[in-house]
């Protein structure tokens, strides 16, 4: 689950720098998460994400909706959720930060600074807490839009 409208991570400065100005863009830096998913899909995983966005969407995420070809290429699902259509009641747990489910039972949690960059993950194994972020995933992610049809 990905709640923010910029991921402005030391990484993807330059690149996306580079899409601003219009520029090439080198993306030689996803090609060791884009190994890791081919691999995942390869042993019969399932990879998929959701993203929430405000619309209008900010650059950073019409940045993010150019390049997600290359994470479906590799064979992870994307969906696209803006704000203003999430179902009536939705929280955000876990302090509203980003989470990666695995398995069912176990989340890594990210803490982003007050500028978005990255201080770590937090792994959270309690069973209420996990169950909780999957029934949000699975009400979610019915509702997303596939990346083919969303258009930022």
């Amino acid at each position: 689950m990905e709640w923010r409208d910029d991921y402005s991570v030391p990484d993807e400065d330059s690149p996306f720098t580079s899409w601003l100005r219009g520029g090439t863009v080198d993306y030689s830096y996803m090609e060791p998460w884009t190994q890791l998913m081919r691999r995942l899909i390869g042993e019969g995983r399932t990879v998929r994400r959701v993203r929430v966005v405000t619309e209008p969407t900010s650059p950073y995420i019409q940045w993010e909706h150019a390049t997600t070809v290359l994470n479906e290429e590799a064979g992870e699902e994307i969906r696209w959720l803006p704000r203003h259509r999430l179902p009536e009641g939705v929280t955000f747990p876990l302090a509203g930060n980003d989470w990666w489910l695995y398995d069912g039972r176990l989340l890594s949690v990210g803490h982003l600074d007050s500028e978005g960059r990255g201080l770590g993950s937090e792994i959270v194994e309690d069973p209420d807490t996990v169950a909780e972020c999957v029934r949000l995933r699975d009400r979610l992610w019915a509702v997303a839009i596939p990346h083919a049809e969303y258009k930022p």
